[in-house]
């Protein structure tokens, strides 16, 4: 039977179908709350449970202490209603951009190739078209599994059927090593559900961006450059793109080719652990060579934790707002988690 969730402060309620979890149900009906990692590890979709109980499924206790359950809150990505629930987000709940409901969606493989070192690229053509923002992801279902893996679009939201991914190996892993890299092929039928997340650009913005991504943390970066260069959202973008090894750059052409032809955007790919004709060392040091103030910039940062969290402390050092400093952090799955950005 269906619970029914009221966010305080709002008139209308939304359904959860039993097996749900509140921030599912909230997004298939276009209600819009907080949320990044949606496997309940980031604590992005925290609310406060004002009225009713729920299970808290895999919550991480680190993320979700005993004390915060005892005190009301859960996390809406892991929540699932005992009943009637009325809740009240922890962070803002007004994201002030175009809201595009979560579904399900069915589609074909047309592209399964090795870009780099244990990197693959899989584009997959909708059977429907997915609207979504530049820099949101889906979560592709691992079949016979139920499990679902998070992988960022790497193509622009004016491309709606043909999406494309890139995915890096991970040894054991249940979507990689036992699917995508052992039985998917061209042409098989995928299932997936989308779109989620609030990293990314939505409308135009005065200031410069400066985009890091590490590894396939390059996929919803190349997502932004795309859409923000067709549609003028940004005066100009600097990538940079950090690798261990030559190896493990891919699209370097790509890059190349929009650099020759777009004075707005400027290319720079890092390896931290080869000499080349390139940059070298940690993609964060970079930057830091090339820019002597970030004030005025903003920032969009994607990759590994501690790659994001040593870009932030870098921009930090040359005087960037923390405002404008806009991130997405690639985790591996974990056995709590039902899904995980990889």
């Amino acid at each position: 039977m269906d619970r029914t969730v009221t966010v305080s402060g709002h008139d209308d309620a939304f359904p959860v179908a039993a097996g749900n979890s509140v921030l599912e149900a909230a997004l298939r009906a276009n209600h819009w709350l907080p949320h990044a990692c949606s496997q309940g590890t980031c604590g992005t979709c925290k609310i406060r449970v004002l009225c009713g109980e729920v299970d808290h499924g895999a919550a991480d206790e680190t993320i979700l202490t005993a004390d915060d359950r005892a005190s009301g809150l859960a996390l809406a990505c892991q929540a699932k209603p005992r009943g009637d629930l009325t809740i009240d987000p922890v962070n803002d709940a007004d994201s002030g951009r175009p809201m595009h409901p979560l579904r399900d969606y069915r589609g074909t493989v047309r592209e399964l190739s090795d870009i780099a070192r244990q990197t693959r690229r899989l584009v997959v053509e909708l059977d429907q078209p997915m609207e979504f923002d530049a820099g949101q992801y889906t979560e592709l279902i691992v079949p016979g599994s139920g499990v679902a893996r998070q992988y960022s679009m790497a193509n622009p939201p004016s491309e709606q059927r043909l999406l494309e991914f890139h995915i890096r190996q991970t040894e054991g892993g249940l979507a990689t090593s036992g699917w995508i890299f052992d039985t998917l092929a061209v042409e098989d039928r995928i299932e997936l559900r989308g779109p989620l997340g609030q990293f990314g650009i939505v409308e135009p913005q005065p200031e410069p961006a400066i985009l890091i991504g590490g590894g396939t943390g390059l996929a919803p970066l190349k997502s932004i450059v795309r859409h923000a260069l067709d549609t003028d959202l940004l005066p100009s973008i600097h990538l940079y793109h950090g690798g261990r090894r030559e190896a493990d750059l891919y699209d370097v052409e790509h890059f190349r080719a929009i650099e020759a032809a777009d004075p707005r955007f400027h290319y720079h790919p890092v390896l931290s652990e080869e000499g080349w004709s390139g940059a070298t060392g940690m993609v964060t040091d970079a930057v830091l060579n090339d820019f002597a103030s970030c004030r005025g910039h903003s920032a969009y940062l994607c990759g590994p934790p501690a790659m994001v969290a040593a870009a932030v402390k870098a921009l930090k050092r040359r005087r960037m707002s923390p405002r404008l400093i806009f991130k997405e952090e690639f985790s591996a799955s974990t056995p709590r988690a039902q899904a995980a950005a990889v």
